[in-house]
């Protein structure tokens, strides 16, 4: 049996312009859709992906809860994103002056 190369895939998450949604974009190379699992809590997601010889897989807190039952994903040359709205929009944001 050959051994398989188990790695945390790229990820890259970050609130959308009006800060009501969170973006989660994750890098998958060479990776079908089909052989995609992608779980959301409230506070944490899951990935695991795989194609022939390696295996993504990690887990990631979210520090914001957000309502996964409305998480809408899209798949497109090698990178998963996901949208979710955040549970409590990020409506107090302060500037910070940077010197």
């Amino acid at each position: 049996m050959a051994d398989i190369l188990r790695l945390s895939p790229a990820i890259c998450a970050y609130p959308d312009d009006k800060c009501e949604n969170l973006q989660i974009e994750v890098v998958l190379p060479g990776v079908e859709k089909k052989d995609i699992s992608f779980k959301i809590s409230e506070n944490g997601f899951y990935i695991k992906a795989t194609k022939e010889g390696v295996e993504y897989t990690d887990s990631y807190p979210i520090y914001c809860p957000v309502v996964p039952e409305k998480a809408v994903a899209n798949y497109s040359n090698g990178v998963l994103k996901v949208t979710v709205p955040y549970q409590q929009p990020l409506e107090k944001l302060v500037d910070v002056k940077i010197e």
